[in-house]
């Protein structure tokens, strides 16, 4: 971006308090990554950014927008005075996505955004411009950050849109107006807040708010929450799933490396494992059809991407162990197909899974975390190990359906003492899962076991 304050005040209706015009070539809200040329955006939250604009300044800052008293307002920089810098960070944001005007693709969902953001983007790169979400700036702060780091001359925008509580996809939407929009599934995330999977549906569908009139929507095709929220919808509805819906695939081969999978005939794969990751795939897949890729760019798109880190990541434990790694978030849903998956895979050794609470599940949380049950046996797996206080169900179930499985639960305070119980347990030829929520912290189990 090259954007002078002048243009910055009329994108966000502001007034510029310096009589000297400057250009800014970048923004931030985090002082310590300011660079020369960088607007500063002095954002309110457990601290107040107006607090760190001399350190911005120190780094290089050229302008900051200023919410504050103007006498107060510093020196040595291009000031401009907005009421709200969130909602005129915001809306220089928008501005910037219609100076550029790539088409926009957003996607959403309960499990499986990030993995689909990052095969859609693999997809679309083998013929345009591209450029995603980086990490998780999936938020009211991170979708227009993102937008704003966007290059100049990107065709394709790829946004990830995350939310706790309704109503705040809705925001994102109108402010990407996407062309295209996801969503990938509807599990139990949030649903302390939302109160039912009913609900959860309403607020992934409230990324149709800004969605293009003429645009393209996917659903899963196994979701009927979401195919009785679309029967009035102007946009093009497409389905997807195995073996079912509009665009339906059959899955030809699965190992710890790669799924092999057919579209019409036609063959893919992926680096993953997983049918629940052929469902990402097959929103890549058409979302590549609907701007007129072919089957060939799709393929080399697909079978080469790269997933953002700790979501269905192979490791090695120092042991020579293999570690499938999914620790990033959780939900029932989600948990449930990665034991379904990791229980199918080959493996010249035993079975262990490292399972950790599922947050924000609100009043049936017992019953939820007990319900994985029913992923699990005593044939594909061969130890369980489970962290924290909402595994208590599932401990008891285990116990009374499987008392030669064993099964060892830890509190959240037992974390070292179940490092070294996985330590000397895990056998070089053995294969383990961890999954859990991301406050659960079992990244450092994780790097631990690598050690």
């Amino acid at each position: 971006m090259n954007f002078t304050t002048t243009i910055i005040s009329r994108a966000v209706q502001g007034e510029v308090l310096a009589e000297n015009e400057v250009t800014v070539t970048g923004v931030e809200f985090d002082s310590r990554k300011i660079e020369a040329g960088d607007l500063f955006i002095p954002l309110k939250g457990t601290n107040d950014g107006h607090e760190f604009v001399a350190k911005a300044i120190e780094n290089g800052a050229t302008a900051t927008l200023w919410s504050q008293d103007p006498a107060t307002a510093p020196e040595g920089i291009a000031v401009i005075l907005v009421k709200d810098t969130l909602l005129a960070f915001q809306a220089l944001a928008s501005y910037y996505l219609l100076e550029e005007n790539p088409d926009v693709i957003a996607i959403t969902g309960s499990n499986g955004k990030t993995t689909t953001k990052d095969m859609t983007e693999s997809v679309l790169s083998q013929k345009f411009r591209t450029y995603k979400t980086q990490g998780n700036y999936n938020n009211d702060i991170g979708l227009p950050y993102t937008i704003l780091h966007m290059p100049e001359g990107t065709e394709k925008l790829i946004l990830e849109m995350g939310m706790d509580h309704a109503g705040e996809i809705s925001v994102l939407s109108e402010l990407a107006e996407p062309d295209v929009a996801a969503i990938t599934i509807i599990g139990e995330a949030h649903i302390e807040n939302l109160g039912s999977r009913e609900k959860i549906a309403d607020a992934k569908m409230e990324i149709t708010t800004g969605l293009a009139s003429d645009g393209l929507l996917i659903i899963p095709a196994d979701e009927p929450l979401l195919e009785e929220r679309t029967h009035s919808a102007s946009q093009t509805i497409q389905t997807v799933g195995i073996q079912k819906g509009e665009l339906s695939a059959t899955i030809l081969n699965e190992n710890k490396g790669a799924t092999v999978f057919s579209v019409d005939d036609k063959g893919y794969q992926i680096p993953l494992p997983g049918s629940y990751n052929v469902q990402n795939a097959l929103i890549a897949l058409a979302i590549g059809r609907w701007f007129g890729l072919t089957n060939d760019e799709i393929f080399q798109g697909l079978a080469y991407v790269q997933v953002t880190q700790n979501r269905t990541q192979w490791l090695k434990a120092s042991n020579g162990a293999d570690i499938l790694s999914d620790v990033y978030n959780a939900n029932p849903t989600a948990m449930g197909l990665v034991l379904d998956t990791f229980a199918k895979l080959p493996t010249d050794g035993r079975r262990l899974a490292v399972l950790a609470d599922m947050l924000e599940l609100g009043e049936d949380s017992l019953s939820l975390h007990t319900s994985m049950v029913n992923h699990i046996n005593d044939q594909d797996f061969h130890e369980i190990f489970l962290y924290g206080d909402e595994m208590k169900g599932l401990k008891i179930a285990l116990a009374d359906r499987y008392p030669a499985l064993p099964v060892h639960l830890f509190s959240k305070e037992a974390k070292p003492q179940m490092i070294e119980a996985i330590k000397n347990s895990l056998q070089s030829a053995d294969s383990i899962v961890l999954k859990g929520s991301n406050g659960m912290g079992l990244i450092e189990v994780v790097e631990n076991l690598q050690e």
